[in-house]
C-alpha cells in the first residue's frame, strides 16, 4: 500500500525534472548559435540618410536571435536618425531577420531664421535629411521642439504634402497672397489655392487642366472652386461637355 501511495509523487518529481529540464534546454538553444541572426534584409529606407540607418540596424541585430528577438534594441538604434518614422520587424527561423523601415516624407523645405530644413505635410522637422526638388515654405515664427508652430506655415506644408510627385518637384514656393496659400510653378502658372482645405481636390484640378492645350499661356490658375477652374491670361476656352473641371477665362490679376 506505501508503494502505492508514494508512486504519483516519484512520476510527479520525474514529471517536474523533465519540464524542467525542457525550459533550460529552449533557453540554451534560443539563443544559441542555431538560431543567431546572420542574414538582415533592410528595405524601404530611401533617404540621405539610408547608409546610417542601414548601419546601425545592423549592428543593433549583431548577435541577436531570431527566436529571441527584441525589437526595441532597433527602435532605440534609428532614434537619431529623423527620417524613420518606425519599423516593421519580422524573424525568420534560423538565421533571417527582415527590416521594413517606414519614412517621414519631406514635402517641403522650411526657410527659418535664416536656415532651410525638409519638414513633413504634418509639420515635422526633419534635421539632418538632405533633400531636393522641394518648394519653399517660410515661417516668420520660430520652429518649437522641432515641429512648425507657424499656422500659415502648416497650411502651406499641408498643400505640398497633397501634391502629385511630378508637380511637386516642379513646385518651386508655397506662400499667403491676397487671395490666400498660392503656389510658383516651374515653367507653368502660378496656382491659387486659397486655403489648405480640399487640397488634394485642388490639385487633381489643378493637374487636368494644365494637362489641356486650352491652358496654355495661362499665368495664373484659380483653384479655390475645384470643380470651376479660372485660367488668367489665356483666351476663350470651350470646355468639352464632360471634361472636369471647367476651365473658366479670367482676366489676368493686376
Amino acid at each position: 500500500m506505501a508503494r502505492i501511495h508514494r508512486l504519483p509523487w516519484r512520476v510527479l518529481a520525474g514529471l517536474l525534472l523533465s519540464l524542467a529540464g525542457l525550459a533550460l534546454g529552449w533557453l540554451w538553444f534560443r539563443d544559441s548559435s542555431f538560431a543567431a541572426v546572420e542574414r538582415v534584409t533592410i528595405t524601404g529606407s530611401t533617404s540621405s540618410e539610408e547608409g546610417q540607418v542601414r548601419a546601425a540596424l545592423e549592428a543593433a541585430a549583431r548577435g541577436a536571435s531570431t527566436l529571441h528577438f527584441d525589437e526595441g534594441a532597433l527602435r532605440e538604434a534609428v532614434e537619431p536618425f529623423a527620417s524613420v518614422a518606425g519599423l516593421r520587424v519580422r524573424t525568420d527561423f534560423p538565421h533571417d531577420l527582415r527590416v521594413e523601415v517606414i519614412e517621414h516624407e519631406p514635402v517641403a523645405s522650411l526657410e527659418s531664421g535664416g536656415r532651410r530644413v525638409p519638414a513633413t505635410g504634418a509639420g515635422l522637422l526633419l534635421e539632418g535629411v538632405r533633400a531636393k526638388d522641394l518648394p519653399i515654405v517660410t515661417s516668420k515664427t520660430p520652429p518649437r521642439d522641432g515641429r512648425v508652430a507657424d499656422r500659415r506655415a502648416l497650411g502651406a506644408l499641408k498643400i505640398a504634402a497633397a501634391a502629385p510627385r511630378d508637380l511637386r518637384e516642379r513646385s518651386e514656393r508655397v506662400w499667403w497672397g491676397e487671395d490666400g496659400l498660392a503656389l510658383d510653378l516651374q515653367d507653368g502658372p502660378e496656382l491659387i489655392f486659397g486655403g489648405p482645405g480640399d487640397a488634394r481636390e485642388k490639385w487633381v484640378a489643378a493637374a487636368r487642366v494644365l494637362a489641356e492645350d486650352s491652358s496654355a499661356g495661362a499665368t495664373y490658375l484659380d483653384l479655390r472652386v475645384p470643380k470651376l477652374v479660372a485660367a488668367g491670361g489665356v483666351g476663350p476656352v470651350a470646355p468639352e461637355p464632360t471634361a472636369t473641371p471647367t476651365v473658366v477665362p479670367s482676366e489676368p490679376q493686376p
